[in-house]
C-alpha cells in the first residue's frame, strides 16, 4: 500500500510513464485505423508515422541523461510533459505528412525522456526498502494510458477525428499539471551508503561475460518482436481483418489491462521462481502470444494475445533489468542498463521502419507477427544459455 508521504514519488513516476508511453505512443496505435478511415493518410503512411515515434524514442533515450544534467531533471520532465501535450494538439487537424512526422517524432523524443527520467528520479528519492513496492506501480501508467486511449478514441471518433486528438490533449494537460505539482515535492535523492565491508566492483571481464552479452542480445529481440502489437495491432484488426474500430478498440483495452498487471506479476514471478527461470519463461510466453493471431483467430484468441503481450511490454523491462542486476550486481547495473536501453531503442526504431516498409510492399501485417514471434523465440534460447554455473560472489 502506498503511504501518504509517498504519493509525490509514485505520481511522478506514474504520470511520466502514462504520458511517455501510455499516451505519446500507444494512443496513436488506437488512432491509426481512424486516420485512414477519415482520409487523412493511407495505410502505408500511418505505418511510417508510427515508426516516426520509435525513431524519436531512440533520440530521447540517448538525450535524456545529458538534458537532465544540463537543465535539471524536474525541469526537463515538465518540458517533456508540455511537449507531449503540444504534439497532440498539433495533430488535431489534417496536414501534410512531413509536418505530422515532425510532431510524432517530437512525441517520441519527449515520451522516451519521460520514461527514462520519471521513474529514475522518483526511485532515487525513494527509501531503499520501499523501492520494490513502489517501482512496479509507477510502470502501471503505461497500461492506464493504453486503457484511456481504448476508451476515448472510439467514443470521441463519433464526433470527429480532431475531437479525439483534443480529448487526448486534455488528458496530457492534466498529466502535465499534476506531474509538475508532484515533481516539485520530490525529496532529495537518497545517497548510496558504502560500507567498509562492501563487495569490490566486478572487473570489466566479468561485466562483459557471455551470460551478460546473451541477456543484452535477448533484450534487443524483444525490441524487435513486440513492434507488431504495439504499433500495428489495432489497424490489423480493424482494417486488414475487417473487424471494425469498436472491436479493435476493445482488444486494445485487453492490451492495456495486461500492461497494468504486467509489472506486478513480474515481481511476484521473480520472487517465486528466480530471475533466470522467470526471464526465460517470459520470452517464451511472449513469443507464443505474438504468433497466436496467426493460428488462433476469434475474440478469445485476440484477447489472450493482446493481454499477454501487454503484460510483458512493461513487464519485460522489469524482468530483464532484474536478471541483469543479478548477473553483474547493482554497482555496474546503471551503466549496463543504459547500454541495454539504447540498444533496445535502436532495434525498436529499426523494426518500425523495416516493418512499415514490408507492409507498404505486401499490404498485409501477417508476416510481421511471424517475424516478431521468431525474434522472441530466439531471445528465449539466448536466455536459456545465459545461466551462470557459479554465481558471482560480488552480488
Amino acid at each position: 500500500m502506498i503511504r501518504r508521504s509517498e504519493f509525490p514519488l509514485f505520481l511522478t513516476g506514474f504520470l511520466a510513464t502514462l504520458s511517455g508511453v501510455g499516451l505519446a505512443r500507444f494512443a496513436y496505435t488506437a488512432l491509426m485505423p481512424e486516420m485512414v478511415l477519415a482520409g487523412w493518410f493511407t495505410g502505408e503512411q500511418v505505418a511510417y508515422l508510427g515508426a516516426a515515434n520509435l525513431l524519436g524514442y531512440l533520440i530521447g533515450a540517448l538525450a535524456a541523461a545529458p538534458m537532465a544534467e544540463r537543465w535539471g531533471a524536474v525541469r526537463v520532465l515538465v518540458g517533456c510533459w508540455f511537449a507531449v501535450a503540444l504534439s497532440f494538439a498539433a495533430c488535431s487537424f489534417d496536414q501534410p505528412m512531413t509536418v505530422f512526422f515532425v510532431w510524432r517524432l517530437l512525441s517520441g523524443i519527449a515520451g522516451a525522456t519521460l520514461m527514462v527520467l520519471g521513474p529514475s528520479v522518483a526511485m532515487s528519492a525513494t527509501p531503499v526498502e520501499r523501492r520494490a513496492a513502489l517501482g512496479p506501480l509507477m510502470f502501471c501508467g503505461i497500461g492506464v494510458g493504453a486503457l484511456l486511449s481504448a476508451t476515448l478514441v472510439p467514443a470521441l471518433a463519433q464526433q470527429s477525428l480532431g475531437a479525439v486528438w483534443w480529448g487526448l490533449t486534455l488528458v496530457c494537460v492534466a498529466a502535465l499539471w499534476w506531474g509538475w505539482r508532484n515533481a516539485r515535492q520530490l525529496p532529495a535523492p537518497i545517497p548510496m551508503v558504502v560500507t567498509s565491508g562492501a563487495a569490490p566492483a566486478l572487473p570489466a571481464a566479468a561485466v562483459w561475460s557471455l551470460p551478460v552479452i546473451l541477456v543484452l542480445a535477448a533484450y534487443t529481440t524483444d525490441a524487435f518482436g513486440f513492434v507488431p502489437h504495439t504499433v500495428f495491432w489495432v489497424d490489423y484488426l480493424a482494417r486488414e481483418l475487417n473487424l471494425g474500430s469498436t472491436y479493435a478498440s476493445t482488444q486494445w483495452a485487453f492490451f492495456g489491462l495486461g500492461a497494468v498487471a504486467g509489472p506486478l506479476c513480474a515481481s511476484l514471478c521473480a520472487t517465486r521462481w528466480g530471475w533466470w527461470r522467470t526471464t526465460a519463461g517470459a520470452y517464451a510466453l511472449k513469443a507464443m502470444a505474438i504468433g497466436m493471431p496467426l493460428i488462433w483467430v476469434g475474440f478469445a484468441g485476440h484477447a489472450v494475445s493482446g493481454f499477454i503481450v501487454g503484460a510483458l511490454s512493461p513487464g519485460m523491462a522489469a524482468i530483464t533489468s532484474g536478471y541483469l542486476m543479478q548477473l553483474i550486481g547493482p554497482a555496474r547495473h546503471k551503466r549496463m542498463w543504459g547500454y541495454a536501453t539504447a540498444a533496445f531503442a535502436l532495434l525498436q526504431a529499426t523494426a518500425g521502419y523495416l516493418m512499415a516498409y514490408i507492409y507498404a510492399h505486401t499490404g498485409s501485417y501477417r508476416s510481421l507477427f511471424f517475424m516478431g514471434c521468431s525474434a522472441l523465440m530466439l531471445g528465449a534460447v539466448l536466455i536459456l544459455f545465459s545461466k551462470q554455473k557459479q554465481p558471482l560472489t560480488s552480488r
